[in-house]
């Protein structure tokens, strides 16, 4: 069937989308989210259909992404026809059953995936049984691969290739900005590619944006990393395992995420990493809550890593609270720039120092804790960092009060003396994006006491940053409500946590990081 093409001026966000008339559907012979096949001048796309009622009779609608594919205009003539069904689907429902898939299938799945021939839905489906019935090693490995090998792999000159990296779920986490200095101020390569904010305050790419461009092309990659040994950038333009994205997207309304090792180390092993520290943030609030958590799963990444050809350690951080008192892309570069050149947080130092040390040792250095150190002692990591920042296109005389931060701001009092029990990093992270981060750089939470300080009455626990009145008035709410911190003498005294009625609606929220 021949179809006139009208324009709709809509992104999918990726995904080929075509809108029909319900006519034009029955004589199709198909329905809403079945698959049609375009083509025009002997170029194909396959694309999901949204049947309207009432829609021009021989019109398609087509997204954005579908015009720019198939390079067609309006009032031309495309052909349609009905797709088959995707030999994936019934791998997915083999999943959903319970079934163990194998490699082959699996790569099909991907593949289907990254070529946009499922629907959000469909794709749903396949991570909710990830989920429920969990993924055994061999599954693991061939995702990791088959996303591997649907994307683009990056190849430096220099060798070793060194990496670190956070399965995220702690707020103010921006220890990568320090340790990509201090290993690349020793010689050694660390190109890393790094996440925005998925479901936090801030990613490391928003972190680092307020001091450099993190957009750059694969050629510019190579460019600093041969000037620098190293590099922080945004990996969501270099189409690296594609299909994660694509996964995450579902994955995150869901609140699920059972495709955290071959996430990360698809990524991993396209950018080239050989040595990687994966860092575990673990304690009350984080992620992972317990050792035996930790234990498990250091085990499948290493066990993963093995398989890959990759060089693993894992580290058990302490993830009970934020890393640093920053909590906001431009907070946070503040912060990492100060503590870089000598004042700062000195929870984000030590733990910087000690995830790079475990690289130092992975390469062969003896003590690798003190040779860290060493490098910041030097300022030879704040002279890495500032090349670093040159090299992508910033200002390496930059210094932290001249990173812009949100002009309005409120503080929160305590309402009591004692010592601070512990700051709930869920609350900490609500209160921060109410407030406008990540989109507004600017915006975030500066923490002004952390667990085991002495406060008094009055004083000033946290700082909220905004850039408008109507976000302030948003987040202040917001914190009246969640109060992040617990403030007494001794634990005893605030045995309630929390108390949960039939009226509140609790879910259980990962923060996303890749």
């Amino acid at each position: 069937m021949k179809l006139t093409v009208k324009p709709l001026g809509i992104e999918s966000g990726g995904k080929f989308i075509v809108v029909i008339d319900d006519y034009v559907a029955n004589a199709l012979g198909t329905h809403s989210l079945d698959r049609v096949d375009l083509e025009l001048r002997g170029k194909h796309v396959l694309a999901i259909i949204n049947v309207a009622r009432g829609f021009q009779k021989g019109v398609i609608g087509i997204y954005e992404e579908v015009r720019k594919a198939l390079e067609v205009h309006e009032g031309d003539e495309i052909n349609v026809k009905l797709a088959e069904r995707p030999k994936s689907l019934g791998y997915i429902r083999e999943k959903v059953a319970g079934r163990k898939l194998d490699r082959s299938e699996i790569k099909t799945i991907v593949a289907d995936v990254v070529e946009r021939r499922l629907s959000d839905v469909e794709v749903a489906a396949f991570v909710t049984a990830l989920e429920i019935y969990g993924i055994c090693t061999d599954e693991a490995e061939s995702l990791t691969r088959a996303m591997i090998e649907t994307g683009k792999k990056l190849n430096f000159k220099k060798k070793p290739i060194l990496d670190k990296h956070s399965i995220g779920g702690v707020p103010g986490d921006k220890t990568t900005m320090l340790v990509v200095p201090v290993i690349a101020a020793a010689g050694f390569t660390i190109p890393k590619t790094s996440s925005r904010s998925i479901t936090s305050p801030a990613g490391t790419a928003d972190r680092v944006e307020p001091l450099c461009p993190v957009e750059l092309s694969i050629n510019e990659i190579y460019d600093v990393v041969e000037k620098t040994n190293g590099c922080m950038v945004w990996g969501g333009t270099l189409d690296l395992a594609p299909a994660d994205d694509l996964f995450i997207a579902v994955e995150n309304p869901l609140s699920i995420d059972p495709l955290l090792l071959p996430s990360i180390l698809s990524k991993k092993k396209a950018a080239g990493s050989q040595y990687i520290v994966i860092d575990i943030p673990t304690g009350r609030g984080a992620k992972i809550e317990t050792q035996t958590e930790v234990y498990h799963l250091a085990n499948d990444f290493i066990e993963l890593g093995r398989r890959l050809g990759l060089h693993i350690e894992c580290a058990s951080t302490f993830g009970g609270q934020p890393i640093g008192y920053a909590v906001g892309p431009s907070l946070e570069a503040r912060e990492a720039l100060e503590t870089i050149m000598g004042d700062g947080a000195e929870d984000l130092r030590n733990k910087a120092i000690t995830l790079a040390g475990i690289l130092f040792q992975m390469v062969g250095k003896n003590d690798g804790e003190q040779v860290a150190k060493e490098i910041f002692r030097s300022k030879k990591a704040e002279k890495k960092l500032r090349e670093i920042i040159e090299a992508q296109g910033g200002d390496p005389e930059v210094m932290p009060n001249d990173i812009e931060i949100g002009d309005k701001v409120f503080d929160f009092h305590s309402e009591k003396e004692g010592r601070v029990l512990w700051i709930t990093n869920n609350a900490v992270v609500q209160i921060a994006k109410e407030a406008g981060a990540p989109k507004d750089k600017g915006a975030g939470v500066l923490l002004k006491a952390k667990m085991g300080n002495q406060v008094k009455k009055g004083q000033v626990l946290f700082q909220i940053y905004t850039e408008n009145n109507s976000k302030l008035e948003s987040a202040i709410s917001l914190s009246e409500r969640l109060n992040p911190y617990a403030v007494g003498h001794k634990l005893e005294e605030n045995m309630l946590i929390e108390k949960i009625s039939a009226r509140k609606l609790h879910e259980r929220r990962y923060l996303l990081e890749r």
